[in-house]
């Protein structure tokens, strides 16, 4: 039986050339390589200075305090982002309202503003006594006598935090069809091994790209602790402390924003790799076999 259907003839295709992408390529790079240059062969950038102090060890000391701060305000902000997210989608109206107050006053403040509160906190609060009411006291503590800035500063950064982190994670939770929680109680899941198991997986997804922007941004953020005041960080200890004392800001400030960049380049590339784990099983590409059938569908050909 012979075929109807006559074969196409193949199409000679010739791509469209696009020459101002050349001389917009060409007229860049000349731009770069004059800036480039000028920075090199400008004295004011102090790359003597630069050299000397970038592996210098109190600024090492201070890029593992800002990776510590970083770090331990993410765990908390994660946590208690987590028990805000609940709140917010729980049906105890007390909740919700608790949980909508503290993300209004915490999103809605600048972060310098609430470290700077953080930081009169002893002077606020200059004694906390707890006892019976009315009654023997059973614990005194004197802040004024204590020096806590860096406890302080973490504070302040992780509730700040936990305001952002409680959204992302309430919009990756409802990201989830309700229908996948319904079918895996339906299985006789238990809720705690339907969110192990259904929504947490594919709400991670929605989690994972913004959780790392946010890590990333706290990265920076850590540069506004000096308001507590904490000096000891990257930034407080290149342009507060070193740059001060020898009278040369701007190669202080290029040894910070070179350790800037080493570690949030760090943390893209690991973001990148979460995102890729968490996304397995929705990718947008068709493989080989959905391309195929795709095709005979087109041409009308039964599938096998």
């Amino acid at each position: 039986m012979s075929d109807d259907r006559a074969t196409p003839a193949p199409i000679d295709a010739v791509p469209l050339r696009h020459p101002w992408r050349w001389v917009t390529a060409a007229a860049i790079l000349v731009i770069v390589g004059l800036f480039l240059w000028g920075a090199a062969t400008n004295p004011a950038y102090g790359w003597s200075t630069y050299r000397e102090y970038l592996f210098n060890e109190r600024v090492l000391k201070g890029v593992w305090n800002t990776l510590q701060l970083t770090v331990y305000s993410m765990v908390i902000a994660i946590i208690l982002g987590v028990v805000l997210a609940v709140m917010r989608l729980s049906p105890n109206p007390v909740f919700r309202w608790v949980a909508w107050v503290y993300l209004w006053i915490f999103r809605g403040t600048p972060v310098y503003v609430q470290l700077v509160f953080w930081g009169l906190f002893p002077t606020i609060y200059q004694n906390i006594q707890l006892g019976v009411p009315f009654g023997p006291s059973l614990l005194h503590i004197d802040l004024q006598n204590l020096s806590f800035p860096f406890l302080l500063a973490l504070i302040g950064l992780a509730l700040n935090e936990a305001a952002y982190m409680a959204e992302i994670i309430r919009a990756g939770i409802s990201s989830v069809p309700e229908g996948q929680t319904e079918a895996s109680i339906a299985l006789g899941m238990s809720w705690a091994m339907t969110m192990r198991r259904t929504v947490l997986p594919q709400a991670m997804r929605v989690i994972i790209p913004p959780t790392g922007n946010e890590v990333i941004s706290m990265l920076k953020t850590t540069s506004l602790v000096t308001a507590v005041p904490y000096t000891m960080e990257l930034y407080g200890i290149t342009s507060r402390e070193i740059a001060a004392r020898i009278f040369e800001p701007i190669p202080l400030l290029l040894v910070a924003a070179t350790w800037y960049l080493a570690a949030t380049s760090v943390l893209m590339v690991g973001q990148y790799y979460l995102e890729r784990y968490f996304s397995r099983g929705a990718s947008r590409k068709l493989t080989a076999k959905q391309l195929e059938a795709l095709a005979k569908e087109q041409i009308g050909e039964p599938h096998p």
